[in-house]
């Protein structure tokens, strides 16, 4: 079969203020013992942002092209509880925190079934140039909304 659903990249979803993004642990994933390096949880979450924002209509590579400013991780608080293995089934869950002119704040686990493996606070700056600038006013809005009442 040539292209259709298997050609399709994954996209997570919504259940009600809770973003869900399912990965597997791939051998790149991992270290020597066949656990996940601890940098590519934050690579997990990129990922499953990326994603959240994408499924609610945010086009960050439109607005980039545009010259018109980009999400920079500013700030990023992170725990780390377990360790996934190679093959494990992960799933990502993301919500926003809190929004402000220029940036919002995303509360991300990483979990593996009911197990939280690692959570982080994620502090998303829009910038223009190196410096804050005040987020598109229609993605703000969408950042409230998700922060009271979820996807729709």
């Amino acid at each position: 079969m040539v292209g259709g659903a298997l050609d399709t990249p994954y996209r997570g979803g919504f259940v009600g203020r809770t973003h869900r993004f399912a990965l597997r642990v791939y051998f790149e994933d991992t270290d020597v013992a066949g656990i996940v390096y601890y940098a590519n949880y934050l690579r997990f979450m990129e990922r499953a942002r990326s994603d959240m924002l994408r499924a609610v209509g945010i086009d960050q590579r439109a607005v980039m092209e545009r010259g018109e400013g980009v999400y920079a991780v500013a700030e990023v608080a992170i725990k780390y509880r377990g360790s996934a293995r190679l093959d494990d089934d992960l799933v990502v869950l993301s919500e926003v925190r809190a929004v402000r002119a220029a940036a919002c704040v995303i509360h991300q686990r990483v979990m593996r079934g009911g197990e939280i493996l690692t959570e982080a606070t994620v502090t998303a700056a829009f910038i223009d140039e190196g410096r804050p600038k005040r987020q598109p006013r229609e993605w703000a809005e969408i950042f409230e909304r998700l922060k009271t009442e979820g996807a729709q």
